[in-house]
């Protein structure tokens, strides 16, 4: 959490006009576009010239909120980009703990001097790298937090209703439509206070769940029935998508959002992985209810983290070789996964 002297210092340094460029993770989720989109909307508000970079393309389902299309995407402009940040007097890095989860623009953040502000709710932030930190891993999103940061700024007044729809979609993605890390009242007094700014709950759950693909939907009953593997004395479960799946079903960006989260329904399971070979590397997901922390095991073993439940990680070995990593992790796991929720 930033001290309330560095709040006042990052007060004043907003009290002048601005070059800002917004940043967030790669393959980025609702959470980040969007708090991204919030913050852009705020600081043009109040009177700064802001452009928000995404490292790489996001999904399809999240293209109804207002100001994607001002979206700068790396991958496909890093000249540009780049020119924003030699030009920045700030830099906002949302909905990530280290510089590393800006994928292919890591090295130019890595070597920009622009004083970075981090806004984040993952555990174990990389504080050493950020002039500014509001970082709150009890927050159920970095949604909640950019709320924070506006009421901090004294500005609630002005959260209108594309900053509230930004930052509800933030809120009601990360916590799967509250149904995990959903358990602070303060989440559903802010939720409150965005309906009251005009977010009408049940148009947006349409839009973000209810706009499934034809592929999206052959691709999920491709991996309950061809793709699940159970685990039982581990109490996991793991699905994995190779290449080959990913082009029969016509992959788009998004279509596997969710899925992993399936085999948590089964009563035994404990943990869910998801992996999916990409390009030259394997993508993993892990999910968990209860007290088993993916995040450790991600970090130790498959250079990635995130939350106690959910995490995500990659291995650039083969798939075969990284299911046999997987269950060859999970021996050490063994007595931590075998447990039985109480209700």
């Amino acid at each position: 959490m930033t001290s309330t002297e560095d709040m006042k210092e990052l007060q004043g340094l907003l009290g002048s006009k601005k070059n800002i460029l917004i940043t967030t993770h790669t393959n980025p989720d609702g959470d980040a576009i969007g708090s991204s989109l919030a913050m852009l909307h705020y600081l043009r508000k109040i009177g700064h010239h802001v452009n928000a970079m995404v490292p790489n393309n996001f999904p399809g389902f999240l293209a109804w909120l207002p100001g994607t299309s001002d979206l700068l995407i790396y991958e496909k402009q890093p000249k540009l980009v780049q020119q924003y940040l030699q030009s920045a007097d700030l830099v906002f890095c949302l909905d990530y703990n280290a510089l590393n989860r800006v994928g292919s623009a890591t090295d130019v953040l890595v070597s920009s001097t622009v004083p970075k502000v981090l806004i984040d709710h993952h555990i174990k932030p990389e504080l050493e790298s950020f002039k500014y930190a509001l970082s709150n891993v009890g927050a159920s999103s970095t949604g909640e937090l950019i709320y924070d940061f506006i009421d901090m700024m004294g500005d609630t007044a002005l959260i209108d209703k594309e900053i509230a729809e930004a930052i509800y979609t933030g809120i009601v993605t990360d916590t799967g439509s509250f149904s995990f890390a959903a358990n602070n009242p303060k989440t559903y007094q802010i939720t409150a206070e965005l309906i009251d700014k005009g977010v009408d709950a049940q148009k947006i759950h349409r839009l973000i769940y209810d706009t499934f693909s034809e592929n999206r939907l052959r691709l999920l009953g491709h991996a309950i029935s061809e793709r699940m593997i159970i685990l039982d004395e581990y109490h996991t479960s793991l699905i994995y998508f190779t290449k080959e799946d990913l082009k029969k079903y016509d992959y788009q960006i998004g279509d596997a959002e969710g899925i992993v989260n399936y085999p948590l329904m089964m009563e035994k399971i404990n943990m869910s992985i998801l992996l999916s070979e990409r390009d030259k590397q394997i993508r993993i997901s892990f999910r968990s209810k209860g007290d088993f922390s993916v995040n450790d095991l991600a970090r130790k073993y498959f250079k990635g983290g995130g939350h106690r439940n959910a995490a995500g990680g990659k291995t650039y070995i083969s798939m075969e070789k990284a299911i046999d990593k997987i269950k060859a992790t999970l021996k050490e796991y063994k007595e931590q996964l075998d447990y039985k929720l109480s209700y």
